[in-house]
Parts: C-alpha cells; structure tokens; sequence
C-alpha cells in the first residue's frame, strides 16, 4: 500500500517547491533584480528535484507514466490554488472549479481500464 502512496506524498513536497520556485519571487523578491530572482528560484527548484526525482522512480513501479503525469497535473492545481489564496491573496474564481472539473475527467479517462 505504501508502494502507491510514497510518490504523491513527495510529487506533493515536490510540488510546494515548485510553485514556490515559480512564483513565490513575485511576493518575497518582486522588486529585486531578475539575477537575484533567478538564481533564488533555482535554488528552491533544487529541493523539488530532490522530491520529484524520487517520486517519478518509486511511482514508475505502479503506476503508468501518464497516470504519473496526471496526478502530478492534479496535485500542482491542488497546490497552487491554495498558494494563490494563502499566499499571494488572490480570489479563486469560478474558472477553478470548472479547471478541477476537467481534471476530475482527466484523471478518469487515464486511470479507467482500457
């Protein structure tokens, strides 16, 4: 059982990374040079890597790689709204919802049998 859940609870990890590595500049460093900003995000990136690198390997094991991209798609969508809201204070609209729909059916289609 662990076998499944170990990769998304780091593509998780991976994924705070990420979307700090990504946009988290625009709160903490915004007004800083580009420079400062690019090498600030490679540096949290490194840390993601350190997570989904690993995840990737172990998930392989069970899953499919486009089950794996997925719920990586999934669980960056996850991570980001709360980011949007708790961190950079931005309103979650209605567009978020019917995104999550799509996904919903994305995870369907992509896990059903074929």
């Amino acid at each position: 059982m662990l076998k499944y859940v170990y990769p998304i609870a780091l593509l998780f990890v991976s994924n705070i990374f990420m979307t700090f590595a990504w946009y988290g500049h625009l709160k903490y460093i915004g007004t800083k040079p580009l420079i400062m900003a690019i090498l600030v995000s490679w540096g949290v990136a490194f840390f993601e890597y350190c997570f989904q690198v690993p995840a990737n390997r172990m998930g392989r094991l069970v899953y499919t790689l486009p089950q794996l991209k997925i719920m990586q798609e999934v669980i960056t969508m996850t991570i980001f709204a709360g980011f949007s809201v708790f961190v950079m204070k931005e309103k979650l609209s209605l567009n978020y919802l019917f995104a999550a729909l799509c996904m919903v059916g994305a995870v369907f289609f992509i896990f059903r049998g074929n």
